[in-house]
């Protein structure tokens, strides 16, 4: 058993947390913005919470953050009363939220400079995945330390992997969302068509399924979009946040990425409607407006 600080309850890190405390065993306090969520969270798993990241972080020996962007990250690890002010030499800070390479980068430097070490471990596999546990997480770090931080991790997670240095974990995170624009949109468009035609979709869907045009998405989501519904994971809004730094990144590292660029304005044209809340499928939403 580990003593062990979670930063940051939304969708994602609450039930994570959860984890945590209860498959890993270990002993949990965790600190969230809106200190409401924080004290239900601690009264759902009987586990503690804290009115500061430093507080919640002192006499950890391992520190994990699931927060929403850049911004958010520098404030709860390096910001005052940021975790790693509260932080003990040899701990680790293990960073799931989805953040640029530039950031975690960043990170490792300013934990190195504490004796503190430190992984980015975005993570893939949405709300569902972190309520069952069942998570994918790409690491960047040192491997010693994410040999240390793997077991713990594992608590949540079904796959987890070490990547490269510090920034590889969120770089191959930035992987996993271009694959999943383009397939999304050529799942919509799929669709579109197969209903324009006339097709019945749930036999066209049984049938190509099982050759090269499966998917995950396909198989998970095709009910919910024919059906026009879009409330089933991860939101526009977060994936805009997500695309926009794959985009940033393929501006330094020179990467093309056309579809993906055109994706995102697509997930653009969402939102005008409405949809920043609604789950990424819904640009199927978009082609039958």
């Amino acid at each position: 058993m580990a003593k062990v600080a979670f930063i940051g309850l939304g969708v994602m890190g609450f039930p994570m947390a959860g984890h945590l405390k209860i498959k890993g065993g270990h002993d949990v306090t965790v600190y969230n913005r809106t200190g409401e969520k924080a004290a239900a969270w601690a009264e759902k798993f009987s586990g503690k919470s804290a009115p500061t990241p430093a507080e919640a972080a002192e006499g950890a020996d391992f520190v994990f953050v699931c927060v929403g962007n850049d911004e958010d990250l520098r404030s709860v690890t390096s910001g005052d009363s940021g975790a790693l002010h509260g932080m003990k030499p040899g701990s680790v800070l293990v960073d799931n939220t989805t953040a640029s390479a530039e950031v975690a980068r960043e990170l490792y430097a300013a934990a190195k400079q504490k004796g503190v070490d430190f992984i980015d471990a975005p993570v893939s596999g949405g709300q569902a995945g972190a309520e069952n546990g069942v998570l994918t997480v790409m690491c960047g770090g040192d491997e010693a330390v994410y040999e240390r931080a793997r077991p713990v991790i594992e608590a949540y997670a079904r796959m987890v992997g070490l990547m490269g240095p510090a920034g590889s974990g969120q770089l191959t995170k930035m992987v996993n969302q271009i694959c999943i624009a383009g397939l999304v949109q050529g799942l919509a468009e799929g669709l579109h068509f197969g209903k324009r035609a006339g097709l019945d979709i749930e036999k066209v869907v049984e049938v190509i399924s099982k050759g090269a045009a499966g998917s995950w998405q396909m198989e998970n989501r095709h009910k919910t979009m024919n059906a026009g519904k879009y409330d089933f994971g991860f939101a526009v809004d977060w994936m805009r946040k997500d695309l926009g730094i794959v985009l940033a990144e393929a501006r330094r590292n020179g990467a093309k990425l056309p579809v993906t660029a055109v994706v995102d304005q697509f997930y653009g044209d969402v939102q005008a409607m409405g949809g920043n809340r609604w789950d990424t499928s819904s640009l199927l939403a978009r082609l039958e407006k």
